[in-house]
């Protein structure tokens, strides 16, 4: 869930808590190149996880190793539930505002404590190797400490790539941070010599209004071949992003709603959020599905679905695919 207000539906901020989320995949079980975030390579252990699954993994990720020796960029992008994901761009992977420890509770459990639905069982020493760590808000729901501890303990030198709003807390934490202003841009190599180029944007303001923006990013495939898009509240600068494209757009379609606020948005913004980038492939994310309770949680409300997103985006974007991804498997991405 993304817990904030954004300054463009009212004027204050309910992140000023700390939080807690998701899990994770299945990865290569052999083979694995030495990155510089060097876990167990053998497959994450998943709650729902079978053998079959895995080897589907194995398959998708060898698939892409070899797209990219042969020069096709591709995608593998698993969900790992609230604002989490595993990126595999063409052997560069990138861990996305990862929860990997405990719930999500801004620190106030009474207040809002969510659980993973699917991916319950998963221990921060199952996850594969990682190339780079990419941090779109300061908030503990993209920004999770209980997480980012641990993971820093395991590897304090893992290139990380964040909103400079979330300084003050990764900078004791990591010694490899670029803080990205949106326009700013990066490269990510992975030890096979595959790079990722990853430019941020404008994200939300979580705030008053004369805060920096949080950052959404696009990230460009090692041969340029594909670019994807990802924000976690659909929230976006249309004068940033008209003079971009993005073959994926990864983007909540639902939307979150306290009593005359909006936590997150979807719907229509998303389908103008795809419509703007002429996306080919839209990644619906449900960063609200979450086993949650307490006081917040009993407020919340949802609208649309993603069977009501569809419809508005025929209209809109008729040549677009909707792909829904499943909790912890990779969903595979080749350029269209």
């Amino acid at each position: 869930m993304g817990m904030a207000v954004h300054c463009n539906s009212a004027p204050l901020s309910c992140k000023t808590w700390r939080n807690r989320g998701p899990t994770l995949l299945p990865a290569r079980l052999c083979s694995l190149p030495q990155t510089p975030f060097s876990f167990r390579s053998d497959a994450l252990k998943l709650s729902t996880c079978r053998w079959d699954k895995v080897a589907s993994a194995v398959a998708s990720e060898e698939s892409a190793v070899g797209s990219s020796a042969s020069g096709t960029d591709v995608f593998n992008l698993t969900y790992l539930e609230g604002n989490s994901w595993l990126w595999d761009i063409s052997g560069v992977r990138v861990l996305v505002d990862p929860i990997l420890v405990g719930n999500l509770d801004f620190g106030i459990p009474w207040l809002y404590d969510a659980a993973k639905k699917f991916l319950k069982n998963f221990e921060l020493t199952d996850l594969p190797q990682v190339d780079c760590l990419l941090i779109t808000q300061s908030l503990d729901d993209h920004c999770h400490l209980k997480t980012l501890k641990p993971l820093s303990e395991m590897s304090p030198n893992l290139r990380v790539i964040a909103t400079p709003n979330a300084k003050p807390l990764l900078d004791p934490l990591f010694r490899n941070v670029t803080y990205l202003e949106p326009g700013q841009e990066s490269e990510v190599e992975a030890e096979n010599g595959s790079k990722v180029r990853i430019r941020a944007t404008a994200g939300p303001v979580l705030g008053p209004p004369w805060q920096r923006p949080e950052n959404g990013y696009l990230v460009i495939s090692p041969q340029g071949q594909l670019t994807l898009y990802y924000e976690p509240h659909c929230v976006y600068n249309k004068d940033f992003l008209e003079k971009e494209h993005a073959d994926i757009v990864i983007t909540p379609v639902i939307k979150q709603l306290l009593p005359n606020f909006t936590l997150v948005s979807g719907q229509e913004d998303a389908v103008q959020l795809a419509k703007l980038l002429h996306a080919k492939f839209i990644v619906p994310m449900k960063n609200g599905d979450l086993d949650s309770k307490g006081f917040l949680a009993s407020i919340i409300q949802g609208e649309g679905t993603i069977e009501s997103f569809k419809e508005l985006l025929s209209k809109e974007l008729p040549d677009a695919k909707t792909l829904e991804p499943t909790p912890g498997e990779p969903l595979h991405i080749p350029p269209p």
